[in-house]
This record gives structure tokens, C-alpha cells and sequence, in this order.
């Protein structure tokens, strides 16, 4: 059987002719589309550009003039370091080549990759990317020496630095021409020779390199990886310069980071309609008071250009979120002592659930080496079921009341006990609106947990019955004003506890 040659995920593989998705990527998740670029045609073929690999991401560049000759005498190159970088450009090299300098300043424009030489020497040439529009004397022949364009990839020019270096450059088909690219879940889709599959997207945080951690951006930060902790970007807008993930809108964020939006960075926007959606932008807008900065693409900016709305498409990021609220004690040292975290322990006891974390930020306790945690013994925490099929509203009203929106354990004040009822009072923004969801007909069974809505004086109030009844809700309301939300699961645990005490719960299999 004959073979073929395709990428995946920025990497050649030669692979027998008939393949299909599936076994290419047996272990992919069913509900992530990729991204499929398929090879343009034979004419069009003649004009490549190339994907230029470092450090800090991904880069390609569409070439121009004498831009093709000279970048593939570089494909088959050693890395070139960082030469010099300042706020205008970067240089990297040296090589050797065969330019004339003019010995004159020249104009460029952000984006253009030059090929200048230093001293005036080509045998000190540099390749030299513009970050903004500006006047300079690069050692370019008298064109200027442009020979190209970055057309994807345009925030990792803000964040070269000193070490920084091109491990790469290849030889690939431009994006320009690849006329028939899209998404897919599809696990039957034919490979074809030449196509390039792209099955996620990877950002790195802001603030975060390894031995090198900025906490001023810690909490905007947090959102984001809080937002995408299972690894999955849901598509709910997409437009000319961005695609959103609107899961999280309606949740207060501070303005940490404001910076020119630029293709591949992702933000969050923090006032307005849709505070808390996570953008992501596949081209250069300028800042936003409105917007933090908190993230950039470091691969897979092809997904991100293809992807539609209602898709959805997986995601790395780094470093991970590290959250120990929920966990066993035991699950938290072995979770801590991966990152290399020392635990200051309240009380051990393999029994014991982590309730709070000191700092509560991923990028904070990263950068501290240390972590304070508060313990309760497993019989203090009661764990719950929800139910957001019938009740989705209500149950994330409920989540952020008690903080299940941000860890794996939140908190209830008990308020009130009598007969068989246990009431609880969670402090109720006032801006937060309970309407009438999944209210009983019938009678209600032990167990069920209940919010009280907007139709009674009380809303806001939780509750739970230890016995069926058919008059009233677990809150003490009549029927219409009472929204059922899940299942208490751990019943008997609550006669332990006395009012005014806090009950921490926890959703099961979660």
C-alpha cells in the first residue's frame, strides 16, 4: 500500500493512503471539532509561505520579492537566536547572504519581515520582523528588504526577549490558498496527501513561564482557567476579529491587563453586557478599557480562524489550574507535591476535605512555592446533586450563591432547624433574580433541595425536609413559591450541625 504525508498538529507523519480521521487520532474527544486544511491546488502549490517555529509560538509568513529564495536557504538551518529586540523589532541571526546595503532609513509597517545586516556586513545578516509602523536602517539593499509578511501569529512578536530563538522555519502551503479548509467532528473523513490536521488549541497564561511568574494579572488569570478547566472552548459568537466563549458572561472580573488586542491574545471582558465572556482574536484591534489581557495562542490559530459558532474545540493551557478546595487530603499533598507546592496543613487526617486555600490564585501559589489549607473532617461536608436539567437557572444561581461556581466545595450558614426542616441563608447579591423554575405540583419527597423564588419576601433561602409533604416546599413556602434544584444526599449528616453553623456541600461526581 502506498503512503502518504500529512500533518498533524504542526508535525509530519507518513501514513498509508486510506486512513481516516479516526485512526489517525483514535483517542480524540467526540465532542471537539479540528480544524482540516486541505492542500491547495498544483498551480497555486507553487506559491508556498512559511511556518517559522520559536519559542514564544507559531508564525507564518507569506513572502514577497525575493522573500521565497531567501527563506528556504534558511529551512534546513541552525536555530537563530535573538540578536537584539527593542519595541520597534527583532532581529535574529547571524547568517550569511548576498545583499547589498543601502546605508539608508526605510519605512515599515508592523508585520513586515526584513532582511537587513549588521555593520553594514552581509555576512552579519539578520532576519527582522517590525512590530510597529516606524523609520530605520537595517542594513537593507535599497527595496528596503521586505521580503515578506507575518499573516498568522502576530502577538508572538510583542513577547520575543533575550534567549528567545527561531528553532524552525519550513516550507508550508499559504494560508491564502488554502481555499477548502474547515472544521469537522467527522471520524470517517479521508486523509489526503498533503493535508494538515488541527485538533486543539494551546495558550499560555499571562504572567506565567516556567522560574519566571507575574502575579499582577493573577486573578483575571484565574477566571480564564477556571472557565476552561475541562478543556473545552465552546463557540457562542464568532465574528471578523474574534471568536467568544459566553459560558462565564455575567461574572465580575477586575481590569488587570489592558493592551492592543492582538491576532491570537485572549481576554476577558470585564464591565458591560457580557463581562466574564472569554474572547479570543484572530486579528489586530486596538485596547479596550472594557477588555484584560490573560492569555495568547502558542498554537492551533488555524482552529481558532475556522472554528463556527455553536462548535466546540479543545484546548491546553499553561500551567494548568491548581485548585485544591474539594479535594482529600491525601489527593492534595500528591496534587501539591507534583507542582513542587509545600502544604501548611491545618490538622492531617486522611479523612479530611480541603475547604480553603491560601493563596487562592493559580499564578500566586505557583509563584509562592507554599500553600495554606483549611480542613474539615469528610463527616462536616454533605454532598448534593443538582438538577440542571429541569432547574438550570436556578441551579446556577444556587452554584454562585455558595461558591460551587468557583471549587468543588461551597458553603451554606445554616439558618433556621425545626420539626424536619433545615433552612439556609446564603447572602443574595441584590441585582440576582430567583423566577419561578421547576415549582412542585404534587407532593415533595425527603431530601429535596429547594430555593426560595422572587414571588415570596424570602427569596434566596435554601432548604431541605427530612419527610415528604404536600403542602408545603423544603423552604416552608407554598408550592409557587418554591423552586426545586436537586437532592440533599447526605441527609442524616445535617442533625450534626447546629444553627448559625457553616455546612459545607459538595455536588457529587463533580
Amino acid at each position: 500500500m502506498t503512503g502518504i504525508a500529512i500533518r498533524l498538529d504542526g508535525k509530519r507523519l507518513d501514513i498509508k493512503e486510506g486512513m481516516r480521521l479516526s485512526d489517525l487520532v483514535p483517542d480524540r474527544d467526540q465532542r471537539c471539532c479540528v480544524a482540516v486544511i486541505r492542500p491547495a491546488t498544483r498551480e497555486s502549490a507553487q506559491m508556498s509561505s512559511f511556518r517559522v517555529l520559536t519559542t514564544q509560538g507559531e508564525i507564518t509568513i507569506d513572502p514577497s520579492g525575493d522573500g521565497p529564495g531567501i527563506l528556504a536557504t534558511l529551512v534546513s538551518g541552525d536555530p537563530l537566536m535573538v540578536h537584539w529586540h527593542d519595541r520597534y523589532a527583532a532581529a535574529f541571526g547571524p547568517f550569511t547572504s548576498s545583499i547589498s546595503p543601502s546605508r539608508s532609513p526605510m519605512l515599515y509597517e508592523r508585520g513586515e519581515v526584513i532582511i537587513g545586516c549588521g555593520g553594514y556586513d552581509p555576512k552579519r545578516s539578520y532576519l527582522i520582523f517590525s512590530k510597529m509602523h516606524h523609520s530605520a536602517d537595517f542594513g537593507a539593499d535599497k527595496t528596503g528588504g521586505v521580503i515578506g509578511r507575518v499573516v498568522s501569529g502576530m502577538g508572538v512578536l510583542d513577547r520575543w526577549t533575550s534567549g528567545d530563538k527561531i528553532t524552525r522555519i519550513e516550507q508550508v502551503i499559504s494560508w491564502a490558498d488554502t481555499t477548502r479548509s474547515f472544521t469537522t467532528t467527522d471520524n470517517n473523513l479521508p486523509l489526503e496527501d498533503g493535508m494538515e490536521i488541527v485538533t486543539f488549541v494551546a495558550i499560555n497564561s499571562n504572567g506565567f513561564s516556567p522560574g519566571n511568574i507575574d502575579t499582577r494579572t493573577a486573578k483575571s488569570v484565574e477566571h480564564m482557567l477556571l472557565a476552561f478547566e475541562k478543556g473545552l472552548f465552546y463557540v457562542g459568537r464568532s465574528g471578523s476579529t474574534h471568536i467568544a466563549d459566553t459560558r462565564k458572561s455575567g461574572t465580575d472580573v477586575p481590569e488587570e491587563n489592558r493592551f492592543p488586542r492582538r491576532e491570537g491574545m485572549v481576554t476577558v471582558r470585564t464591565r458591560g453586557r457580557g463581562r466574564g465572556s472569554l474572547f479570543i482574536y484572530t486579528a489586530d484591534v486596538p485596547a479596550s478599557g472594557a477588555h484584560t489581557v490573560v492569555g495568547q495562542v502558542i498554537h492551533g490559530i488555524e482552529l481558532i480562524r475556522l472554528a463556527r459558532e455553536g462548535e466546540t474545540f479543545c484546548l491546553r493551557i499553561q500551567p494548568p489550574r491548581f485548585d485544591l478546595v474539594g479535594l482529600m487530603l491525601p489527593e492534595a499533598e500528591k496534587a501539591a507535591g507534583q507542582q513542587k507546592i509545600r502544604l501548611v496543613i491545618d490538622e492531617k487526617g486522611a479523612d479530611r476535605v480541603v475547604v480553603s486555600q491560601n493563596p487562592e490564585t493559580t499564578l500566586e501559589c505557583l509563584a509562592a512555592g507554599e500553600v495554606q489549607i483549611s480542613t474539615v473532617p469528610l463527616s462536616r461536608v454533605v454532598d448534593i446533586s443538582l438538577d440542571d436539567f429541569r432547574a438550570p437557572a436556578s441551579c446556577e444561581i444556587f452554584r454562585k450563591l455558595t461558591g460551587l461556581h468557583l471549587h468543588h466545595v461551597g458553603r451554606l450558614p445554616l439558618f433556621f432547624h425545626f420539626e424536619d426542616v433545615y433552612l439556609f441563608k446564603p447572602s443574595v447579591p441584590k441585582d440576582v433574580n430567583i423566577v419561578p423554575e421547576n415549582v412542585p405540583s404534587d407532593t415533595v419527597p425527603a431530601g429535596t433541595l429547594a430555593i426560595t423564588n422572587d414571588s415570596r419576601r424570602g427569596a434566596g433561602l435554601a432548604g431541605v425536609r427530612t419527610t415528604d409533604n404536600s403542602e408545603f416546599g423544603p423552604t416552608s413556602e407554598p408550592f409557587e413559591g418554591t423552586n426545586l434544584i436537586g437532592k440533599v444526599l447526605d441527609l442524616q449528616k445535617l442533625a450534626e450541625f447546629n444553627e448559625a453553623d457553616v455546612v459545607f456541600i459538595r455536588e457529587a461526581g463533580i
